[in-house]
């Protein structure tokens, strides 16, 4: 099985726990407080959710600089699917989400992928209701090329969104001819 720990998770996961490992005196003090913040918005977020959301797959897209064109014409860029979740905005009007969606992946066969998301909001216009996100989803996805076997993954995050809408984005990273795919989906706030 592969985790995949990306440069931005890091990144977020340092912001995000800046204070309090900030005060811990040793590495596993920092460890543990960031896995009890992460714990803590996954559990307020189950328990008092603010909204539930619809999500429809839009785009796959391989990044044609790392494919041949051999696999670019046999693969799948339209991830047909569905998915669910809830969310809330926490008190600093973050977004905190846990979700489930099953699409058709690149070689056109069902893919599960069910999770955590976290993003930083920002509102850098007068209207409020619109907003940029920045921030990691971790999740558990299954594949059919990898017998559906469960698989962790841990991947950046980012959006655009206004009123209810929200248009999500992630970057898969991988080498050549694996990996390396932009996938986005459309959340509705209901």
């Amino acid at each position: 099985m592969k985790l995949t720990i990306t440069l931005p998770f890091i990144l977020t996961l340092s912001l995000l726990t800046a204070t309090g490992a900030a005060q811990a005196k040793t590495l596993g003090e920092g460890i543990a407080y960031t896995w009890q913040s992460f714990s803590d918005k996954v559990t307020t977020t189950w328990n008092d959710p603010q909204q539930y959301d619809l999500y429809v797959p839009a785009i796959t897209w391989h990044n044609r600089a790392t494919y041949d064109r051999e696999h670019i014409n046999k693969y799948n860029e339209r991830p047909w699917g569905a998915g669910g979740g809830i969310s809330r905005y926490d008190e600093k009007g973050n977004w905190n989400g846990l979700y489930v969606m099953a699409f058709k992946d690149s070689f056109n066969k069902w893919e599960p992928f069910g999770g955590y998301g976290w993003e930083k909001i920002w509102r850098p216009v007068e209207d409020r209701d619109f907003r940029l996100g920045l921030g990691y989803t971790a999740g558990v996805t299954a594949r059919d090329n990898w017998k559906y076997i469960p698989v962790p993954a841990v991947l950046p995050l980012a959006s655009i969104g206004y009123s209810k809408a929200t248009f999500q984005m992630t970057y898969i990273p991988g080498t050549h001819n694996n990996g390396n795919v932009y996938f986005a989906w459309f959340r509705w706030q209901f």
